[in-house]
């Protein structure tokens, strides 16, 4: 048996350097992944290019309660996100809240990625000490202006500070409105807000940069998708399989306001770009699509079926039916997901916890203030040596 294992396959010895390069480099990445957003896209986006494979380790909503507070979504809901999510390849629940070479080897990874932000136990320990010390443990960096608890923060306070209408909806400012992670009042340097800058690096990171091919069937929707949740994403697979290539139109934050009123949009137009072009199932984004479907519209993309959900359509002006011209043309159909989640049963979900959540956000922010000055005062006994 020179030359094999007792699998019947070349040892390690006898591999060669072709051999050797060809092996699939595994990158593990875990966290709660709640309310999934562009931000936890991104990273996942960033870690799939240091590898071939993204496995993705998800902690259960006991041992997010342990360290953290209560998970906006159960453990179902963020598996499913997270498969979701274009970069990535396996999802693992129950991931350990700190993660061991163990759960590497387990999964055969290679490395362990994560943001330049620092994560924590609830006695204050550094979720990923072990890996860092094996060396097997690499950083991304973290996506500015966007997190989980600032999403809560927004919710919480019911501001419009997120977004802008008329002519000032493309300007980016600051303003200060709460403790809740949104401004210059939230002390912590990583959920604290640093305004979302939108570039057009950004979106083609994003894209997939595939044009529909020839004779491919074209799928239009249209909406908001704010805050994308469990609901668009089934919703977006019954699309996808209408056909061969999913377009999904996004209106513009005032739109949005017009016909959902409050303070909705949660989430901007550039936020709502990207969580929507992380999707698997979505091809293209008509970034600030007309609210009325038009004839324009689907000669430009040559669409051949319209599809909209079981909620209610709003009308333009109060009488329009902005899918009139699709209906005559006998291209629209209605499509039942089987999923109720909407944006605003998360928003119920938020209010009705107020009180945990806000305990969570200030317990968060606490520990990562606490983290990130032990950090420094590393740093410069470094220096000093």
């Amino acid at each position: 048996m020179s030359g094999a294992n007792l699998n019947g396959t070349a040892g390690e010895d006898e591999k060669s350097p072709l051999d050797q390069k060809s092996k699939q480099i595994r990158v593990w990445c875990d966290g709660c992944y709640d309310m999934v957003h562009f931000g936890h896209a991104n990273s996942l986006r960033q870690a799939k290019a240091l590898g071939d494979k993204v496995i993705v380790g998800i902690h259960t909503d006991e041992e997010i309660t342990k360290h953290k507070g209560p998970p906006v979504f159960t453990e179902e809901e963020r598996v499913k996100m997270v498969k979701g999510i274009k970069w990535v390849d396996e999802v693992v629940l129950g991931a350990p809240y700190v993660t061991t070479l163990e759960v590497l080897d387990e999964h055969n990874c290679d490395f362990c990625v994560h943001g330049d932000d620092i994560t924590m136990t609830a006695e204050g320990v550094d979720t990923y000490h072990l890996v860092k010390k094996a060396n097997r443990y690499k950083e991304v960096k973290r996506t500015a202006g966007v997190s989980t608890t600032d999403l809560v923060g927004r919710m919480l306070l019911l501001t419009k500070n997120h977004f802008r209408q008329g002519s000032a909806e493309y300007a980016i400012e600051k303003e200060g409105s709460s403790n809740m992670g949104q401004d210059s009042a939230a002390k912590s340097p990583w959920t604290g807000c640093s305004q979302f800058l939108p570039t057009t690096q950004k979106i083609i990171q994003f894209s997939d940069g595939k044009a529909p091919k020839p004779g491919d069937k074209i799928v239009y929707v249209a909406g908001a998708f704010d805050l994308f949740h469990v609901g668009h994403l089934d919703f977006l697979e019954k699309a996808r399989q209408l056909g061969d290539y999913l377009i999904v139109g996004l209106h513009t934050d005032p739109v949005v306001n017009s016909y959902k009123g409050s303070n909705y949009p949660i989430m901007n137009l550039h936020e709502r770009v990207l969580s929507v072009l992380a999707c698997k199932y979505v091809n293209e984004v008509v970034i600030g699509a007309p609210y009325c479907v038009t004839d324009e519209l689907l000669d430009h993309f040559k669409v051949d079926v319209v599809c909209h959900g079981q909620t209610q359509i709003s009308l333009e002006d109060g009488k329009i039916d902005p899918y009139a011209l699709p209906k005559t043309k006998g291209t629209f159909t209605l499509i039942d997901s089987g999923n109720s989640m909407t944006t605003e049963r998360i928003v119920d979900r938020i209010i009705s916890h107020r009180l945990d959540y806000e305990q969570r956000n200030k317990a968060k922010e606490k520990k990562e203030i606490e983290a990130y000055e032990a950090l420094q005062r590393a740093k410069l006994t470094q220096k000093a040596g």
